[in-house]
């Protein structure tokens, strides 16, 4: 897919997005690019409480626009401008990345954000004095085993895939037990997603899940971490929502089927299943978590 065919969409905040026509979703929501970055992603992790530390890691799961680590990076120079940030990024199309660099839309963050981060786009690695950086593209299934084997541990990772229905080979319980692998002991996951065979499958790579305030939309987002020290409770609403047959994760064994083969299985499997139908739940709380 080229450049040509992501157009800058505005969404609430002034700042801008794209649409994707193969997944068929924004890559934002309306309420607004930036804050989503800032909101759904710099704040959960805690980066501004871990900004103090001589070093920080970021995994960028679906790196997209950069606007996730613009943003973090941004946050965390602010409050210690020597830290040494390190970021891996995994993307499958580098045309949004690329397309992103073309319209500017990286401006809004000061120098060297833009420069270093358009060098990240054209040359997939930048390394100065206060930053290193390596873009990695292609399927991220695959690109995930490159981070393990640079022994890469992260003090965030941002999750943020297209939604569970549209790229379930993303929300696996195989691939998210490989993201888990590449969390630090006490680093932060986070992912814009509430829905409960995300967090089911957070839970079966052995993290603890709390739940995030909503931002632009009625349903909350959710982090992880190997322990549940300062990670925020799920509600009972949500605690019961484990318990339905939404909670039935997607799978990808061998990590190479296709969103159909996944999608598929996954069905296959709530048809037979003895759990809660997620309908009952829903009319209990009369609400419904769709990502």
């Amino acid at each position: 897919m080229s450049q040509a065919k992501f157009v800058p969409q505005l969404t609430a905040d002034g700042s801008f997005t794209f649409f994707s026509t193969e997944f068929g979703e924004a890559f934002h929501s309306d309420y607004g690019a930036h804050q989503e970055a800032q909101q759904k992603f710099v704040e959960p992790t805690q980066l501004k409480n871990k900004a103090q530390q001589p070093t920080l890691r970021l995994l960028d799961v679906c790196y997209g626009l950069g606007y996730n680590t613009a943003a973090a990076i941004a946050t965390i120079w602010a409050i210690n401008p020597s830290c040494y940030i390190e970021v891996v990024g995994l993307e499958l199309d580098p045309m949004p990345t690329a397309a992103a660099i073309a319209h500017h839309l990286l401006n809004k963050w000061e120098q060297p954000i833009p420069q270093i981060l358009t060098t990240l786009a054209t040359q997939r690695q930048v390394q100065i004095d206060r930053f290193k950086a390596t873009l990695l593209v292609g399927d991220a299934r695959t690109t995930i085993r490159l981070v393990q084997e640079l022994g890469f541990q992260a003090d965030a990772i941002f999750l943020d895939p297209f939604s569970p229905p549209s790229c379930p080979q993303m929300w696996t319980v195989e691939f998210l037990n490989q993201v888990a692998k590449c969390l630090d002991s006490s680093g932060i996951l986070a992912t814009y997603s509430c829905a409960a065979a995300v967090r089911a499958a957070l839970k079966a790579a052995g993290l603890k899940i709390g739940s995030t305030p909503p931002v632009g939309r009625r349903s909350p987002g959710t982090v992880a971490s190997w322990s549940v020290t300062d990670l925020p409770m799920l509600s009972q609403q949500e605690q019961e929502h484990l318990l339905t047959r939404a909670a039935i994760p997607y799978r990808d064994r061998h990590l190479n089927d296709s969103a159909e083969m996944i999608l598929q299985r996954r069905q296959q499997e709530r048809n037979i299943s003895s759990l809660e139908p997620t309908s009952c739940w829903k009319k209990r709380y009369r609400t419904a978590y769709s990502r």
